[in-house]
């Protein structure tokens, strides 16, 4: 499939949501909940790593098993089965979302609020292709033809635009 097939394919994305909303409101909702927990689980994995480095402790190595095994149980309830890379993907798209948050934060604390909102649109980006991952809406296999160069300007930021707002029609926090 080219780009351009791939970007017209998109459109069915919403309908897919849409449906997955009508089913069951609740669920994405506190899918995204989890993907914030999970976040939040990687980044205590790697506080502890840099601690223990720093500290050269061993308990806090021996800490990092046990929140590394509840981050991987919580992120098989939102993967479920995945195909190739997409495991180790989808936590690679969530630690760089939740970093680019967290620099996008300090930037703000900076004063910077231009480069801040810069983050904060890469951290989205890359939530919206997690929930693309996550909800097989992005074919895995085109992921690996999938670049900037590949892509014209215009279209990246209308794959982005369009994953973006599918997940904000479909993961409403506000649900209760």
């Amino acid at each position: 499939m080219d780009n351009g097939e791939y970007l017209n394919n998109i459109n069915s994305l919403v309908d897919r949501y849409d449906a997955l909303k009508k089913h069951d409101p609740m669920d994405l909702s506190t899918d995204q909940d989890l993907t914030i927990a999970i976040m939040n689980l990687i980044g205590i994995e790697e506080h502890l790593f840099f601690t223990g480095a720093k500290t050269e402790r061993s308990e806090y190595f021996a800490l990092i098993k046990e929140i590394r095994s509840m981050r991987k149980e919580l992120l098989q309830k939102i993967v479920g089965d995945h195909e190739g890379e997409v495991w180790c993907l989808s936590k690679h798209l969530l630690a760089a979302s939740y970093r680019l948050m967290e620099v996008g934060t300090k930037k703000l604390d900076q004063d910077a609020a231009e480069e801040a909102q810069d983050f904060f649109t890469k951290a989205y980006n890359l939530y919206s292709l997690f929930w693309g991952l996550a909800m097989k809406i992005v074919p895995s296999d085109e992921l690996k033809n999938l670049n900037e160069e590949s892509i014209p300007k215009e279209k990246r930021d209308t794959l982005f635009a369009k994953l973006g707002e599918m997940v904000k029609k479909a993961v409403n926090c506000c649900i209760e």
